[in-house]
């Protein structure tokens, strides 16, 4: 959420990868947690390799994100701790917590990178979701959910309609405006 460069957002699909996959195997989720973590590290794997070498992590402009991130971490900590009880808690919320952040982050980036980092966390999230149920519908949307994040990392970005890849940006027209 906090970062702009594929280094960074590489360590950030890691880690989402990391938790959920920790937090789907008590859930019964054993096979499912396998798929999740492999897709999600195919996932990072790829971004760490594809876009200019930089972390960008709190580049200039990331304080509503940094505002974002810590008032869903307070809201996500209240809600586990004072409404939640029981078993799954901890799944429940970290499944509504990354939702929630990753729609925003995809809602908000212009970078074919970042949003596609997005994607991949959000399928990730929404494939360990059905674990959160009393009985698991198997392993089915995990090995999904797994290949998506995976696959969709090697969606290359398209090039504004009528420019190529090579352009340089078009001088700006100043009768038009």
């Amino acid at each position: 959420m906090l970062s702009d460069g594929r280094r960074g957002l590489a360590l950030g699909l890691a880690l989402v990868t990391a938790g959920l996959a920790v937090l789907a195997w008590p859930a019964g989720m054993a096979f499912g947690t396998v798929a999740i973590a492999v897709g999600g590290l195919v996932a990072a794997a790829t971004c760490w390799r594809s876009g200019p070498p930089a972390w960008g992590i709190m580049p200039a402009g990331s304080t509503p994100r940094t505002v974002l991130c810590i008032a869903s971490g307070l809201l996500g900590l209240w809600v586990a701790s004072s409404v939640s009880t029981g078993t799954g808690a901890p799944l429940r919320f970290g499944v509504l917590v990354v939702v929630g952040l990753m729609a925003a982050r995809i809602l908000i980036s212009r970078e074919t990178g970042v949003v596609l980092a997005g994607i991949a966390c959000l399928a990730l999230a929404l494939a360990v979701a059905p674990g959160v149920g009393a009985q698991s519908p198997g392993p089915v949307p995990a090995i999904i959910g797994g290949l998506i994040a995976a696959g969709v990392m090697f969606v290359a970005g398209a090039p504004a309609p009528g420019r190529s890849r090579d352009a340089s940006p078009a001088p700006a027209d100043k009768d038009a405006a």
